[in-house]
């Protein structure tokens, strides 16, 4: 029986980090992220669709998509949010849960999907267990303006279009409290898998 586990988090709040430790497990991880890049690729047919929608000007010199431009249509108008959702999400999923068939059928005792969007995207039913990766929400705000260059409100904006965290937590199976150092969030992570009765 293949225990599947559901990573999520906020924005900048260090989930991706949390995603790579699962790999010092031998855990496989399907990363929905990498998976929403690789359907608008040039030629995939959700890219298609996308132009379609946004209209060429978000196409840069060598056809792929330009993700900043698109960003600060999207992130500032809730409609065209969803436009894009409903032509991307459909694409992801069925992606997502191939991969995760194919490690079942191969005997993986346990799988990783990391979904930001877990709870938001209502896909709680493709996972046994859940884990929130959590952090207080002035390190988010801080962090994601650091990482991503961007405007006090810009990445409040962003932060803004997801569940707050607060909310994941009371939803979750077990949270990892990103606070602290990257030493103490191994050490959380084990302890959660470790209590799930998975090998580590």
């Amino acid at each position: 029986m293949t225990l599947i586990i559901g990573l999520t988090g906020g924005i900048a709040s260090g989930k991706s980090t949390v995603s790579s430790m699962f790999n010092d497990f031998n855990i496989p991880v399907i990363d929905a992220d990498q998976i929403a890049r690789d359907v608008v690729r040039p030629g995939e047919e959700a890219y298609e669709k996308i132009i379609a929608q946004f209209g060429s000007n978000i196409v840069r010199p060598d056809r792929t998509l330009d993700r900043k431009k698109l960003g600060s249509i999207v992130f500032a108008d809730n409609k065209r949010r969803q436009q894009l959702n409903n032509i991307v999400h459909p694409a992801i999923r069925q992606k997502m849960l191939q991969q995760r068939d194919e490690y079942v059928r191969d005997g993986k005792s346990s799988v990783v999907l990391d979904i930001p969007l877990l709870f938001e995207s209502k896909l709680m039913h493709y996972v046994d267990k859940i884990i929130v990766v959590y952090v207080d929400e002035n390190i988010q705000l801080k962090r994601l303006i650091d990482r991503d260059k961007l405007t006090d409100q810009e990445a409040k904006q962003r932060i803004n279009s997801q569940l707050p965290l607060k909310e994941k937590v009371e939803q979750a199976d077990a949270t990892i409290d990103n606070n602290g150092t990257i030493k103490q969030t191994a050490a959380q992570l084990k302890e959660i898998l470790t209590s799930w009765s998975v090998k580590v």
